[in-house]
């Protein structure tokens, strides 16, 4: 579609896509607090908390955040990614990496992961375990929320080879090269979940990822790195009309979804089994991806091109508030357990405690930081 276009203000940081970043984080909060209330149970067997008081709505709204929430953030790290490999060399580049993501995973999964393990126990009422059950290494839940560091530092890591090789790749159009990612991320979930039958995740004691999504995430991670290498983003479209199009249609794949999502709770699993029922699952699922991801992109670049004291403060804050959260639900999902009140109280009071106070505690740790580095 043509449209006339204006160039946006040329800046060190692009704001809009900074508070993408913190609005996902806070999505990711949203998406785990519900799995302390889905009413299916289906978090019930390995969540940090479980509450008996459910809510049916938190679970379809997850559906929404699972289809949208880590394709973005993978999407938003390959252009990050892209620019950053500017004017570095490909030791430098990894080491700056290697200390971003991994070693933050290593620190968190020595200390977080047996604190998880030691609030799932005491949520339940159950005894402490050996010591040496409590680490990633040995807990059936491996890595948990915390597969997404080493998974994405591997990401980098094959972009670095792929910018090294210095191949000349095709000049295709963005809509082409975004058709394309969708198809090969379709062909593979279909391949792996449909015709091979691997819908669960591989777990080992360095690499966690669900089998069916893995090359979603790469391919979505590459394009995000082809956009900023085209600099699709300098020109805003004045034109609305496919924003509103998208507004107004994207209901459509999200319903069917829902629909094949919910399908086999209400008749049964034998369904799962079949490829139609695989084919309608995953169909809804990347045209409602592609849907959300334009609509959040569009959305902020129009309405949250912005900066203030506020958004600097979650957005420096975002990358903590991933890595502790799931540990603050587990200290607020186990206090509010035994009140006596309705769901529908627990379920806001525990977004709002969580996300507050992982932001606090990401405040404090970076403030004393800060001004240690001023000391030294």
């Amino acid at each position: 579609m043509k449209t006339t276009a204006k160039l946006t203000e040329k800046r060190n940081r692009i704001y809009w896509l900074d508070n993408l970043r913190a609005f996902t984080i806070l999505l990711v909060v949203l998406y785990h607090v519900g799995g302390v209330y889905e009413a299916a149970g289906l978090w019930g067997a390995f969540w940090i908390v479980d509450d008996p008081a459910t809510i049916i709505w938190v679970g379809i709204i997850g559906i929404i955040f699972d289809i949208i929430v880590m394709p973005t953030m993978f999407f938003i790290s390959g252009y990050l990614t892209s620019a950053s490999i500017k004017n570095k060399t490909g030791l430098d580049f990894i080491k700056g990496k290697f200390k971003r993501l991994m070693v933050p995973w290593l620190v968190a999964v020595l200390t977080l992961i047996p604190l998880y393990k030691i609030i799932f126990l005491f949520s339940r009422n159950l005894p402490q375990e050996h010591w040496s059950s409590y680490f990633h290494i040995t807990n059936s839940n491996s890595q948990n929320w915390l597969w997404f560091l080493p998974v994405l530092f591997l990401f980098n890591v094959f972009y670095l080879l792929l910018v090294k090789t210095k191949i000349k790749y095709p000049d295709i159009s963005i809509s082409i090269t975004l058709l394309g990612s969708i198809l090969i991320g379709f062909a593979y979930s279909i391949l792996i979940g449909g015709v091979l039958g691997m819908r669960s995740w591989t777990l080992t004691p360095l690499i966690d990822f669900e089998n069916e999504r893995l090359v979603l995430y790469f391919v979505t991670f590459l394009l995000g790195a082809f956009y900023h290498r085209r600099d699709a983003f300098s020109i805003l479209p004045e034109s609305k009309k496919l924003y509103m199009i998208v507004n107004s249609i994207s209901w459509i794949p999200i319903t069917v979804h829902i629909i094949a999502r919910v399908y086999p709770f209400l008749y049964g699993e034998g369904f799962l089994i079949s490829i139609q029922y695989r084919l309608i699952w995953w169909s809804s699922f990347y045209l409602s991806l592609l849907t959300l991801l334009y609509l959040m992109i569009e959305t902020f670049r129009r309405y949250f091109d912005k900066t203030g004291k506020i958004w600097n403060e979650l957005n420096n804050n975002s990358y903590g508030v991933y890595i502790i959260h799931v540990i603050m639900i587990g200290i607020f999902g186990t206090l509010l357990l035994n009140l006596n009140i309705p769901a529908l109280v627990k379920y806001p009071s525990l977004i709002v405690l969580t996300y507050f106070c992982s932001n606090l505690i990401v405040s404090g740790y970076r403030a004393l930081f800060q001004k240690f580095q001023r000391r030294s």
